[in-house]
């Protein structure tokens, strides 16, 4: 990985360079502005670490002619100053920097920040094409499906599965809990990007409002009160999981139980929409409903992943008779688990990342992998994770049954 490092002072460019070359970077240096602009011609960085005060154009005047480049537009720009005001930290970020580090700085967190750069901007392979990343819209008309535990769920599944970061959005925006089933407090919101025009919301805007989680999801959280959500448009939604699908190679969506213009706006961008029921005549009349209006809006039915979620201990209609009404198979059905979902509820850590090999924990992971991309799904994680060496487990696990007793479908997939 190639490194700039641009700063009129000869010892810390000293430091940053011993620094960042100790651990494996090749690092170029720049001592302004202009050298710094044919530098970023000639090396092609694959970082900057740049400062502001600068003789002839300072750093901010390198970064916005930086960001103005068609070339480079998404190159990461960690701004390297004396000035840790509050006010010099939103100038660097309403300039385009993707991180802020003051002087004088500790080198561990300087290899900290710079590899967190480079793995949150990582781009396609040499010689790949950009692949935008794949939307899984978690969805259901009527109330108590459990969609938010799903959506948490299918989320943390991704992130173990392909050991990579994955957005969850929470767009049940009056009331959504994303955030709390991961046990994540609300520093940032929908309501932060909701005060900015669409027109002027980029991709670093929208990635510095998501809250991390250990796991690897990335939450945007609903707002912290009602009112703050008819601030958010449809075309907020759609220009948001645009660009966080440019960056994740999946964006999960939490819908709210509505066709109102946000929740249209995320299920239009789905790729795959995770519709769920209960098996009762209320959730069959409901989801006929629902499958109605998809048709309506012309979403294909391979779009569609129905899932039958026993919320109820007994007395429920069977699956057969729930397929034979809505005219639609049932990709997955959920048996009645209380005791975990409400412990995850209430400790913020999902069956998924819980209890993996629990019954409901790996049921969910199951789920998470049918619902990869398919080209992912065939190739296979670069590095297989433990989640992923599970997952496979299970599936050579389900082909010897099915060779020994070839009658039945399988549950999964």
């Amino acid at each position: 990985m190639r490194i700039l490092a641009v700063d009129d002072d000869p010892i810390t460019l000293k430091i940053v360079s011993k620094t960042l070359t100790g651990v494996g970077y090749d690092v170029f240096t720049a001592r302004d502005g202009q050298e710094a602009l044919a530098q970023v011609e000639s090396v092609r960085p694959d970082l900057i670490i740049l400062d502001v005060m600068l003789p002839g154009l300072d750093g901010y005047e390198v970064l916005r002619r930086l960001k103005a480049r068609t070339d480079a537009p998404l190159l990461p720009v960690l701004m390297l100053t004396a000035d840790d005001t509050v006010e010099g930290k939103i100038k660097a970020f309403t300039a385009g920097a993707a991180d802020y580090l003051a002087k004088p700085f500790d080198a561990a967190e300087l290899v900290a920040r710079v590899k967190a750069l480079l793995r949150r901007f990582a781009g396609p392979a040499a010689g790949a094409e950009a692949v935008q990343g794949t939307v899984i819209a978690v969805f259901s008309l009527r109330g108590g499906c459990g969609v938010s535990t799903i959506a948490a769920n299918l989320a943390a599944g991704l992130a173990q599965i392909w050991g990579q970061p994955v957005a969850l959005v929470d767009l049940a925006l009056t009331a959504g809990h994303s955030a709390l089933l991961f046990n994540l407090p609300l520093h940032r919101t929908w309501a932060d990007l909701a005060r900015i025009p669409v027109a002027e919301l980029d991709a670093d805007l929208v990635e510095r409002t998501l809250l991390e989680h250990p796991s690897g999801v990335r939450v945007l959280a609903a707002p912290k009160g009602p009112q703050h959500a008819e601030a958010v448009s449809a075309e907020h939604v759609a220009q948001v999981v645009r660009l966080l699908k440019s960056r994740y190679a999946y964006v999960v969506l939490d819908l709210p139980h509505d066709f109102s213009a946000t929740s249209v706006a995320g299920l239009d961008a789905a790729h795959r929409i995770v519709t769920l029921m209960t098996p009762d005549l209320a959730s069959a009349y409901v989801t006929a409903r629902t499958l109605d209006i998809f048709e309506t809006l012309e979403y294909s039915k391979d779009r569609i992943y129905l899932v039958l979620n026993w919320t109820f201990e007994r007395g429920g209609l069977a699956r057969k008779e729930m397929e034979g009404f809505l005219k639609h198979p049932t990709s997955l059905i959920i048996p009645f688990a209380p005791d975990p979902i409400v412990r995850a509820i209430n400790t913020g850590v999902p069956p998924v990342l819980d209890a993996p090999e629990s019954p409901l924990g790996a049921l969910l992971e199951d789920m998470a992998f049918t619902l990869s991309a398919e080209e992912h799904r065939t190739r296979g994680p670069a590095n297989p994770t433990p989640a992923w060496e599970r997952v496979q487990r299970r599936v050579r696990q389900r082909q010897a049954r099915a060779e020994r007793h070839p009658a039945g479908p399988l549950r999964i997939g």
